[in-house]
């Protein structure tokens, strides 16, 4: 039996250079990569509740507290 232990790995070229010496090493060993923002996108949930926040800040639907009343106003004091 053969088990292939699949691996992630994040490489980090210094310049354009160093950059296009990887992608040429891994397309000649045959390995497929991509980009970052390819393999992490924002979960849409996450990004909904970024745009809703947004939009209630605009409507003026926020809290403001001043940095004196803070413990207060998280409860520790």
């Amino acid at each position: 039996m053969y088990f292939c232990n699949m691996q992630t790995l994040i490489v980090q070229p210094k310049d354009r250079k160093e950059l296009a010496a990887v992608k040429a090493a891994l397309k000649a060993l045959g390995v497929s990569f991509k980009k970052k923002e390819e393999v992490e996108p924002y979960d849409p949930e996450f990004v909904a509740k970024i745009e809703r926040s947004r939009q209630e800040v605009k409507e003026g639907k926020f809290s403001s507290v001043n940095e004196e009343d803070l413990q207060t106003f998280l409860g520790l004091k």
